[in-house]
């Protein structure tokens, strides 16, 4: 462990030299664009994903197995695996798909023209609106089930890039960044343990789009094992959340949706590519 005292002074012109990033120093580069000629599979369904099961990969999968859970065929898809480690998301056709080389991204095929999606966000919006659901009607509703999604979409990048990077995938562990993200990450919870103490939901008595996207980042935190920080977070403490969270986590659409482009863990939950229902059996 280095120094932690020791006092870094910035160049005048920052320069990559491929530093150690820790864990994920191979896939990070400062640049955009494609590494290689690769184009996108293409399967029968008129919804096109490629994507991995991270937490925001997660969302998407969840969503496509509740629209279905709830009757609405034309939401069968495919699912691409898309191996962040292996350099996948620099291939052409996923630049093509996303120009921000990030997964999930999505191709909706259902039209006269093929429609490209990226961001997680954008998906579950662009869902919602396709199949009626998920989305309240109702302006005031609407609105805040939108703000507590785009809370999650603003919010995740200090739980996963600030506090999981430095408190679980850094190659050295420094107190300054580690308390930093820590602090941000504790207040977030905070927030929506107190949202949830006057809700079932997230934007209130309905199951959204909102619920979605939050619950594989914090409720995960809470009830699963992400970064092993359980102890560490204190994550007891935030009882509405963990309420929330174990009712989500017992959705049969959720557990479904958490098996999809799955590469790692129990090999009964590994679903690296999904074709039809038959292949969740």
């Amino acid at each position: 462990m280095s120094d932690a005292s020791s006092t870094y002074t910035p160049p005048r012109v920052w320069q990559w030299d491929a530093q150690d990033g820790g864990r994920f120093t191979n896939i990070n580069r400062p640049i955009a664009g494609p590494t290689h000629d690769k184009d996108l599979p293409v399967g029968e369904h008129p919804l096109q994903l490629y994507s991995l099961a991270t937490p925001n990969g997660v969302k998407v999968t969840v969503m496509l197995e509740e629209l279905l859970a709830a009757g609405h065929s034309g939401a069968e898809y495919d699912a691409w695996l898309i191996n962040i480690s292996e350099g996948d998301q620099f291939g052409s056709g996923f630049v093509g798909a996303n120009p921000n080389s990030k997964i999930p991204a999505m191709v909706d095929r259902s039209g006269a023209e093929p429609v490209r999606i990226f961001e997680s966000g954008a998906i579950l919006v662009h869902l919602a609106q396709k199949f009626g659901a998920f989305l309240p009607e109702a302006p005031a509703a609407r609105a805040e089930c939108l703000s507590w999604l785009f809370w999650q979409m603003g919010s995740a990048p200090f739980l996963g890039g600030g506090f999981g990077h430095f408190y679980a995938y850094a190659p050295e562990k420094y107190e300054y960044p580690i308390n930093r993200y820590t602090m941000e990450v504790k207040r977030q919870l905070d927030v929506l343990d107190r949202n949830l103490a006057e809700r079932r939901f997230l934007a209130g008595d309905d199951y959204t789009i909102a619920d979605m996207a939050t619950w594989p980042w914090y409720g995960q935190v809470v009830i699963g094992n992400i970064y092993e920080a359980q102890e560490f977070l204190d994550v007891g403490t935030y009882t509405h959340v963990a309420r929330w969270a174990k009712e989500i986590a017992g959705r049969a659409a959720v557990q479904r949706g958490e098996r999809v482009n799955r590469v790692w863990g129990p090999e009964e939950l590994r679903v690296p590519e999904r074709h039809s229902a038959a292949d969740l059996d």
